[in-house]
């Protein structure tokens, strides 16, 4: 038994208890301090005391001092070392997380938390300068751009989304010629170009906590996923989100972006219809489709736009291998038909049919149904398509319910939120992407679905709620790839309906979406072509010619459509024509009248070899 100055341990602690006493004194500061121990019998520690030992018989009040200490400094290292370990335990659970889908987060998040108790919730900021409603592209865009012209400035992304922000092309082309069996989860793909990337535009890292963001001294971006505005104060600058918090802002950008449209006929079909039925947008729809892939027989895709043909011919060159039939069907004559001239889109509709696609145009669907445990599609014409599953791909509808409480106005023509041409819905609202029906300074009143536009309008909408009061001028491109071998890009009004004139020339081993790739270096081309527009253009003399649209059979290798409109140039396509969108940009800007289109489309050097 351990004994001090002939006490027995019971003795000592019979003894210590009078003369030893603790004090805890808190005040507004002094909160998380360890409690402080005053001994009373010792008196004020002296320089004696260090030495040789302290007053009080037999040396026992310098034993209880020593005593004393050692159990507050004990507790200080415990709180140490417990606050240590805290912290490597929050790290070793990030790093973990990283790479999981968001079911898989949630799941490893419920399970975690002990039983009976809620998983703690992020707290929401009450106040931002900057509130981004919408997680996509263009809300990504803009805050890039308003930390750009304002370094300091704090920008909050409100999602409904539980991805962070991301790009939504490869969904529908690049990741769906990955040779990587986890690229569902990894989300990473190679470019026609041979390079890998993220469909993330930013790592986790990027982003600092939404609840830190108020306070953090040089301002960043903080991304709320799962979380919708549903309500919008706009004379009060609030915001309410669907779990009862609110929002108050300073400047407010609307990039809600839109809804996949449905089918009439499945709405009507029933529950298991739906059930087997993929709208598709999202990164949980590419999975969703990806794991159905390799489980049915058969996989019928209803719409022949760019969405339904870049996913026909995804799927028909991945069924190869696993004997999965697929079906494109569309009302239109041939895929792209409301884009393209008849005579390239039904030359595109060979190419895709060598994909492995069985398409059908022409074909209207009436009614879907279940029979015999697979879907039966029944069309206008009488004609039948048994299929496992259905995927919808026939248009957007922009996401608008905010106009309600917000009191703003939906353009009736066009849909989406009604703007002008700097993009503002209200002195401190502003609307971009999807969404948007904006004025076009050179083209009239739009609304876009497209990546670079969301890009642009992002853009420009950031620069505007930091006070650049730019407007719409710059015209967006999107371009459409059907596999590595056929692609093009377009921009201005292209509308099969308009008058076109078209020139084509043989192509050669360069005149692919590959090769484009690779003299850009990215395969979201519109990173490189953006900001790009030629300085001047000079056409050669020639004497004036009317062109005829190519020969019905011929091979469309290469080659350039234009668009009309009261015989000026309102819409350009690009044939298997890579980089040569700052050329198109500056003919539609000058908005100038061509008497020979032939000697025009000699400024894309359409017949180099």
């Amino acid at each position: 038994m351990y004994r001090c100055g002939g006490l027995a341990a019971g003795a000592l602690k019979q003894k210590l208890a009078p003369l030893v006493r603790t004090v805890c004194v808190r005040g507004p500061r002094q909160r998380n301090r360890l409690p402080v121990v005053q001994c009373h019998h010792l008196g004020s520690p002296s320089r004696s005391l260090a030495s040789t030992g302290a007053s009080g018989k037999d040396g026992s009040s310098l034993v209880y001092f020593l005593i004393v200490g050692a159990t507050v400094t004990g507790a200080g290292v415990y709180y140490a070392y417990k606050t240590i370990k805290d912290d490597q335990k929050r790290y070793n659970e990030r790093i973990s997380g990283l790479g999981l889908t968001p079911e898989e987060k949630q799941k490893r998040a419920t399970s975690s938390a002990p039983e009976g108790e809620p998983v703690p919730e992020v707290r929401v900021p009450s106040h931002i300068p900057f509130l981004l409603i919408g997680g996509g592209t263009a809300a990504f865009a803009a805050a890039r751009s308003i930390r750009a012209r304002d370094p300091g400035a704090r920008v909050l992304i409100v999602s409904e989304d539980p991805e962070l922000p991301y790009m939504r092309p490869p969904l529908s082309k690049e990741l769906w010629f990955s040779d990587d069996p986890n690229v569902t989860k990894t989300l990473r793909f190679k470019q026609w170009n041979g390079k890998e990337r993220s469909i993330y535009f930013q790592p986790p890292s990027f982003y600092v906590s939404a609840q830190e963001l108020p306070h953090i001294e040089n301002g960043g971006v903080a991304v709320l996923t799962g979380k919708k505005v549903v309500q919008l104060d706009v004379r009060g600058n609030v915001a309410k989100l669907n779990d009862g918090s609110q929002i108050t802002y300073e400047k407010c950008l609307i990039a809600t972006g839109g809804t996949p449209r449905s089918l009439s006929a499945i709405d009507r079909a029933g529950a298991e219809v739906k059930s087997r039925t993929t709208l598709f947008r999202k990164i949980g729809d590419f999975r969703t489709l990806e794991k159905i892939s390799r489980e049915v027989k058969s996989i019928t895709i209803i719409g022949g736009g760019f969405l339904g043909s870049e996913l026909a011919c995804a799927l028909g060159r991945k069924a190869r291998a696993s004997g999965t039939e697929v079906i494109q069907l569309f009302p239109e004559k041939g895929n792209m038909g409301k884009i393209l001239p008849e005579y390239l889109s039904n030359w595109t509709m060979e190419k895709v049919r060598q994909e492995g696609v069985k398409v059908l145009p022409s074909a209207i669907v009436q009614s879907v149904g279940v029979s015999g445990g697979r879907l039966l599609i029944k069309l206008k014409d009488g004609r039948k398509v048994e299929t496992d599953h259905i995927v919808a791909a026939v248009g957007l509808e922009p996401n608008v319910e905010l106009a309600k409480t917000g009191g703003l106005e939906i353009d009736s023509d066009f849909g989406g939120f009604r703007v002008n041409a700097e993009l503002q819905a209200r002195s401190n609202i502003w609307v971009a992407g999807d969404a948007a029906c904006f004025y076009d300074i050179k083209l009239g009143r739009r609304r876009v679905e497209h990546h670079d536009h969301a890009v642009v309008s992002g853009r420009l909408a950031g620069e505007n709620m930091t006070g650049a009061a730019k407007p719409y001028w710059h015209q967006s491109m999107f371009w459409s790839d059907l596999g590595p071998d056929v692609g093009y890009e377009a921009i201005g009004l292209v509308d099969s309906n308009l008058p076109t004139v078209g020139v084509f020339a043989k192509a050669t081993a360069q005149d692919n979406p590959k090769s484009a790739t690779e003299q850009s270096g990215t395969g979201i081309r519109s990173e490189s072509e953006t900001e790009s527009e030629a300085s001047e253009i000079t056409l050669p003399p020639s004497n004036p010619v009317v062109p005829q649209a190519p020969a019905q059979g011929e091979d469309y290798g290469k080659g350039i459509i234009f668009y009309l409109r009261d015989k000026v140039v309102v819409g350009i396509v690009l044939w298997n024509i890579f980089n040569r969108m700052p050329i198109a940009r500056k003919i539609i800007k000058d908005g100038e009248e061509h008497e020979d289109l032939n000697e025009v489309a000699k400024l894309f050097n359409i017949h180099e070899d």
